[in-house]
This record gives structure tokens, C-alpha cells and sequence, in this order.
């Protein structure tokens, strides 16, 4: 993408609104713009990451066997009513009439939209375990939206819910949840720590959420240092391997971790000083098993092996992507701007032509990027005319992961400098090394 060709509204001033990392780096970058209160328009930069991010939750969900679908964000309040939750779940529910004068609601979740999806297609144990899922804009009307996308109203979310016929069987639907998100949020170069935690009104007795260690955090965590050293769980795991998954789950649930309403300060006085870890943290993903809290009163049942009628067993399971684009940043910072992981940045690579107009700097400007884009590398190319440090700072802004600074100086050398975001290093190679080094 040449810059001249790209909408980029960077801003030079820090929004006074913005109270957080994320969301001062966010309106700044040009990612996102406030429409209402806890309501944003995401720009095409921020657009970007916000796919990236989505396709690594899909990869992920997929490979350990759910299956996308679509449902809709407007459901009746009939559904609700019929699980009990319609007059419990609070004002953070947006409640509205069509012109029939029919109750409806903007969805906040969608346990009961996907248990009367099942009951009007599943009739046999025969046909599970199945797990259904979808990537969905949510509204919650919060009573006092702020920090940007993290405590937002309207919110992309990833929600995943899974049914069997039994208890045991619902064990290893969750299981395989509790991996796959393990191994998402390593993927975006993040260390989620899963913690056990409050079901609040989506109900269950079985719950945790995915916590990464930030200043910003919203509420304060607890954990057993020794955590942050676990691997995540390889490319090759199994996930049809029931012992072999609850064996890892035993492993990620073996030590200290609680958030603050589940928090044990006896049992965390236990642990040795040197161990414990108490921090601000950032929740990116919750997961529930519920049993029969939403099969039984929506009559959402299965013929089992003796051939009688039993209530399914079921679990729901989110990963909130917009909120992961403010995690991200959170976690991936300095005071020049964003340090994007490669897996989840905009870009890979930003070139800088530092002289334009100049003949040889643009050619050469020209040159890489034909050759970078040929292999299928994300480029930004910043071809305006514009003063070297002004694109020198809007590009460690942005948090492109790599740099290839272009000027005439370099260039009668038969150089280019190449600039690591993550730390700053910067060497000169040729072009050619230059293009190895970043295919």
C-alpha cells in the first residue's frame, strides 16, 4: 500500500479523552474514530489488525473442531423469557420494539438464540458432540463506557458454544476450548494465564477466564510466577486425545490463579514470596460450562443410548477480537508508540523514501516494494514529501515491525538501513540482503 494512496488520519495531539495506552495510541495511529459513547468506527489501519486478529481466532476455533456460522444481532425477547433471563440480565441489555410494536433486543450474547438453533435440528446423542460458533458484533449498554475499546458497548466477539450428551463429554468440549484459546494468544504473542473466575449471569459452576499481565489492567489477578515460563501447547496437539488434553488442562490449572472475586488470600499466602504475582490484568477471553442451565427450560433435549430424552450438556466460550486490538497494544508499547507482533500487525515492513523526488531513492523505493509485494510481504511505502523525522515518527507510531529507511547518502554506498521496531537495532545491508531478510 503506497501511503499517498491510503487514508492515515494521524493525529499530533494526544485526545484528552483518552485515559489508557491503548486508546491515546489508538485515535492517534489513525485506527479508530469515536462516534458515541463507547462506540467506534474502525479506520482502515485498525480495520486491518482487527481482521488479522479475527482470522487467528477462526484458525484456531476450527482446528479444534468448532464449526462458524452467522446469527443475527437483533433476537426476539421471547427467546430470553423462555431461559429466565429476559427481566434478570439488567439494564445493560438494549431492549426495542419494531413497528409491530414486537419486544426485541440488540444481543449482548446468544446462548439462548443458538440452544433454540439446536433444538430445531438435533434429535440424537448420535449427532454430538457439536460445537457452533460465530464471529458477531455484541452491544451492552455499560453504564459508564471508557478506555476505549476495552470497556466499550459495541464490540466484536467471538462466541462458541458446545453441546453433548453428557457431563463427561461436555469436560472435553471445554477442554479443547481451553487449549485452543491457550494456543490463540500465543499466536498474537501474548501470555494469557487462564484464571479461575465468576460466572456472573451467564451462569455454571465451571469457569475461567484468559488474563494477560498489564499496568492498565482493569482489576487485580493473582498467580504462581512459574506460569510465565509454561510453553503454550504445540502446532500438533490432539485434539480428539481426551487424556492427552486434560492432561495439559491439569498442567495450566495446577498452580496459583484466581481473579480478584475468586481470589484466596489464604491459599495465596501459601505459596513461596519469590512465587507470587500480584498484578493488574487484562481479561482476553472467558470461557463457561453451564450443564443444563439453558437445555432444560428451552427444552433443548437429545434421544441417548437407552433412547430416553436427557437435556444437553453446554458450554460457551469468548474471545472478544476488538478488545484484543487494545490488549495488544497495551502489552506491545513505548513512548514512540505501538510494537505490533509480526503475526498481528498492519504491516510487516514500512518503507521510507527520505529524499522524494530524488531519482535514485525513488527507484529504489520502487524497487522494493514491487519486489516485497510480489511475495506476497504486507507493505506500507511512505512516498510523501515529507521532512525524514515526520516519517520517522508517524511509521514507530503506527508500530509497523520492520523499517527500511531509503536516502541518497546510504544509497551512494549501496546500503539501505533496516530498523527493527521491537528494539530500535538498525543495520546496513544491501537491498538485496534487505529483501532476504524481510521475505
Amino acid at each position: 500500500m503506497r501511503l499517498s494512496r491510503f487514508f492515515l488520519p494521524i493525529l499530533r495531539e494526544t485526545p484528552k479523552e483518552a485515559e489508557i495506552v491503548s486508546h491515546r495510541l489508538m485515535l492517534r495511529a489513525g485506527m479508530m474514530r469515536q462516534e458515541a459513547a463507547g462506540i467506534y468506527a474502525f479506520l482502515p489501519l485498525g480495520l486491518i489488525v482487527l481482521r488479522k486478529i479475527e482470522q487467528i481466532v477462526r484458525e484456531e476455533q476450527n482446528r479444534a473442531g468448532a464449526i462458524e456460522m452467522l446469527m443475527p444481532t437483533i433476537q426476539s425477547a421471547d427467546l430470553w423469557r423462555e431461559s429466565g433471563r429476559y427481566d434478570d440480565y439488567g439494564k445493560e441489555m438494549l431492549r426495542i420494539q419494531d413497528r409491530h410494536e414486537r419486544e426485541m433486543l440488540f444481543g449482548p450474547t446468544n446462548e439462548e438464540m443458538i440452544t433454540e438453533i439446536f433444538r430445531a435440528y438435533v434429535r440424537s446423542y448420535k449427532d454430538l458432540p457439536l460445537n457452533l460458533y460465530h464471529i458477531q458484533w455484541k452491544f451492552r449498554d455499560e453504564v459508564r463506557p471508557r478506555f476505549g475499546l476495552m470497556r466499550g458497548r459495541e464490540f466484536l466477539m467471538k462466541d462458541a458454544y458446545s453441546f453433548d450428551v453428557d457431563q463427561a463429554g461436555a469436560r472435553h468440549s471445554y477442554n479443547k476450548m481451553f487449549v485452543a484459546y491457550l494456543r490463540t494468544f500465543a499466536r498474537m504473542g501474548l501470555k494469557a494465564i487462564p484464571m479461575v473466575a465468576d460466572t456472573g449471569p451467564i451462569g455454571g459452576n465451571l469457569s475461567h477466564e484468559f488474563i494477560i499481565l498489564a499496568d492498565t489492567g482493569e482489576s487485580e489477578v493473582y498467580c504462581h510466577r512459574d506460569y510465565l515460563d509454561f510453553p503454550p501447547p504445540p502446532d500438533n496437539v490432539d485434539f480428539d486425545d481426551v487424556a492427552g488434553l486434560q492432561a495439559l488442562v491439569d498442567k495450566w490449572t495446577s498452580l496459583y490463579a484466581a481473579t480478584s472475586e475468586k481470589h484466596d488470600a489464604a491459599a495465596y499466602g501459601k505459596l513461596p514470596q519469590d512465587k507470587q504475582v500480584s498484578a493488574r490484568g487484562i481479561e482476553v477471553g472467558h470461557i463457561f460450562y453451564f450443564g443444563t442451565k439453558y437445555s432444560q427450560p428451552m427444552k433443548a433435549v437429545v434421544a441417548g443410548p437407552d433412547g430416553k430424552e436427557t437435556p444437553v450438556h453446554m458450554g460457551s466460550y469468548g474471545i472478544g477480537p476488538s478488545r484484543l486490538v487494545a490488549a495488544i497494544i497495551e502489552a506491545f508499547h513505548d513512548d514512540a508508540g505501538i510494537m505490533w507482533p509480526e503475526q498481528v500487525a498492519p504491516f510487516k515492513v514500512a518503507i521510507l523514501n527520505l529524499k522524494q523526488g530524488d531519482g535514485g531513492t525513488d527507484a529504489m523505493c520502487e524497487r522494493l516494494y514491487d519486489a516485497l509485494t510480489a511475495q506476497g510481504v504486507g507493505v506500507l511505502y511512505n512516498d510523501l514529501d515529507e521532512r525524514p523525522g515526520s516519517k520517522f515518527a508517524s511509521t514507530d507510531l503506527i508500530g509497523v515491525p520492520w523499517q527500511i529507511l531509503v536516502g541518497p547518502k546510504g544509497l551512494a554506498e549501496g546500503k539501505v538501513e533496516v530498523k527493527k521496531r521491537a528494539d530500535g537495532s538498525r543495520d546496513l545491508m544491501t537491498p538485496e540482503d534487505a529483501l532476504k531478510r524481510l521475505s
